[in-house]
């Protein structure tokens, strides 16, 4: 069962990878965050896709 990835999951694979958090995700799945590192990645990704609406 394969999934299609959307333009959100590219984004939060970016953000993760800014935020070094790739290694982690890659070794034991998205999952293994913790609540404040998914977190951050949400807030960063909902900041991001405003800041698209607004352009």
């Amino acid at each position: 069962m394969s999934e299609k990835i959307n333009a959100n999951d590219i984004m939060k694979l970016e953000i993760a990878e800014e935020l070094g958090l790739m290694d982690k995700v890659n070794a034991s799945g998205w999952k293994s965050l913790t609540a404040k590192e998914s977190g951050r990645i949400g807030g960063i990704l909902a900041r991001r896709k405003k800041k698209e609406q607004m352009e």
